[in-house]
């Protein structure tokens, strides 16, 4: 049989509901983001304006416009993602929700150290611009940025391009595809951000850089995983003891059936582990080959 008739090639199936977090990416940002919303409600209040606008936790944790000129907080930049307004619990359940029922699948499509590797990256791009922008139109003399929504907007979008045909339901109630919700949303945003919707502290910069982030992403065919593997392997090779005698094998020698069967096994795993896109050229080229062979023996039967 072919390659991808193999079992454990396909993708398992999701029950219906759960009570717990799955044992992914997605789900232990979830339990984070919630650890730290929840400790953050027992500190004390921070007043601006006569407004409160977070507590101690968060306070230090959220990064600022004047963040921008002390290298020494940029680490902040990070720490806001996981912070959430402790007013109330629509800030940090919105983003949960979302992150749970799109950020899986967008997990399993990159595999789950890609999908990290994307989703802080987006988290910290959309910070970055949020301050930006805000010291150049407001100044140091603002509130703190801080939530997932920058990158909950970059798993939207990333979601609506590899899935544009699902149907989603919008406020649980309203079906549509999966591109129309996100090109909703963004164009949302970037009403919000250029001044359209007035009295509200929402950071719609942020959402918009998040989600322009992921644009790039998708359209550049971008791969944080590839180019951080060859490093390691390059850096482990400096300190290992070199042989002396190499064998070469021809390339045009090809492998025996025993050892193709055990490279496919050895490549699905990493697909199911890392993603489809984590494979190499040389990597796909041999699925390509096994599978021709595979499909020449059930021809030949």
């Amino acid at each position: 049989m072919g390659i991808y008739d193999r079992d454990y090639f396909r993708q398992q199936e999701r029950p219906g509901f759960s009570a717990h977090l799955p044992h992914t990416i997605v789900g232990t940002l979830i339990a984070v983001n919630i650890a730290v919303w929840l400790a953050d409600a027992f500190t004390p209040e921070i007043v601006w304006r006569g407004h409160v606008v977070g507590r101690w936790l968060s306070g230090h944790l959220a990064a600022s416009a004047s963040t921008l000129t002390e290298p020494w907080l940029w680490w902040q930049f990070f720490t806001a993602g996981f912070t959430h307004s402790p007013a109330g619990i629509t800030h940090i359940l919105d983003n949960m929700i979302v992150l749970f029922f799109l950020g899986r699948d967008v997990e399993d499509r990159y595999g789950p150290k890609e999908f990290l590797r994307v989703y802080l990256a987006m988290l910290v791009f959309a910070n970055v611009v949020w301050c930006i922008i805000t010291r150049m139109t407001i100044g140091v003399d603002s509130p703190g940025i801080y939530g997932a929504s920058g990158a909950i907007a970059g798993v939207v979008v990333l979601y609506a391009f590899n899935f544009p045909h699902r149907t989603l339901l919008l406020f649980f109630v309203f079906p549509m595809p999966a591109w129309l919700l996100g090109a909703g949303l963004v164009a949302y945003d970037i009403y919000g951000a250029m001044g359209g919707i007035t009295g509200s502290n929402v950071a719609y910069v942020a959402h918009v850089a998040g989600a322009a982030f992921a644009l790039l992403y998708y359209q550049g065919g971008w791969n944080f995983t590839r180019p951080s593997e060859r490093f390691l392997r390059w850096s482990r090779s400096l300190f290992r003891a070199k042989p002396r005698l190499r064998i070469h094998t021809p390339p045009d020698e090809e492998p025996s059936p025993g050892n193709l069967a055990a490279e496919v096994d050895r490549i699905l795993e990493k697909i199911y582990r890392e993603g489809e896109a984590s494979l190499t050229s040389k990597e796909r080229s041999t699925l390509e080959a096994a599978s021709r062979k595979y499909q020449e023996q059930r021809d030949g039967k």
